[in-house]
């Protein structure tokens, strides 16, 4: 059996890609990282990408040394194609098929298909990716059965192995926070509450138990019912 020992995270710099990349770099010799401007209304988790990045090496010496080069590709096509409240001035509604518009379609196929092409050429050989399936957005590209059938189109097309992680799929909010403090204790978990942003309104004025947003979309929601559950067991 093969040993892998290098990754790249797809790194929003969100609480769930921040957590994937603490998980990463708890376990992989080289690790990347990857984002993606792809024409979003609220930049601010581009903003906070290098912060997040830069205060995981100082809180955790033992982490800098495998923290690798950050990417980041201009994918600003995902706005021409798709009509979102992530890419256009829209405001958040349910959809006819019940989903909600701040999905965009194809955005993570199109982010682990550029992923791959990244990780082959940088001789990567894990793809981390913070998706889940068990306290999301219904988002379908989010799916584990999206993940394991990506990973095989993805070897199969560059004729070499690649492995699609995907450590939250299983577990909800709650969890991640208590993954967060399982990885690197309160200091981790303090990190992911004041650096990282999830917002779908990209508020960054009010600083919650949480972490910052408007409290009010999705994102917000489900971060705020995790942390209450994280918290309530503790």
């Amino acid at each position: 059996m093969t040993m892998h020992r290098s990754a790249l995270v797809l790194f929003s710099g969100g609480q769930d890609s921040t957590t994937c990349l603490a998980d990463a770099l708890s376990r992989y010799e080289r690790v990347e990282t990857l984002g993606f401007d792809y024409g979003q209304r609220h930049r601010i988790e581009m903003d906070v990408r290098s912060t997040v990045r830069d205060r995981l090496c100082s809180a955790f010496p033992q982490w800098a040394a495998r923290l690798g080069d950050d990417h980041v590709l201009q994918v600003d096509v995902l706005a021409q194609v798709s009509s979102s409240s992530l890419t256009q001035d829209i405001a958040f509604a349910m959809q006819a098929n019940g989903l909600p518009n701040t999905f965009v379609p194809g955005r993570n196929l199109l982010f682990l298909t550029l992923a791959g092409a990244l990780a082959y050429r940088r001789g990567l050989d894990v793809i981390v990716t913070g998706v889940c399936e068990t306290d999301y957005s219904g988002y379908p590209d989010c799916r584990d059965d999206t993940m394991k059938a990506m990973q095989l189109a993805l070897s199969l097309g560059m004729d070499r192995r690649l492995v699609i992680e995907t450590p939250l799929m299983w577990i909800d909010k709650a969890d991640t926070w208590r993954m967060a403090n399982r990885l690197g204790g309160d200091a981790l978990v303090r990190l992911i509450v004041e650096e990282t942003h999830t917002c779908y309104q990209g508020e960054r004025g009010v600083l919650h138990d949480w972490g910052y947003g408007c409290g009010a979309c999705p994102a917000c929601e489900l971060r705020a019912r995790g942390w209450e559950r994280y918290v309530q067991a503790a």
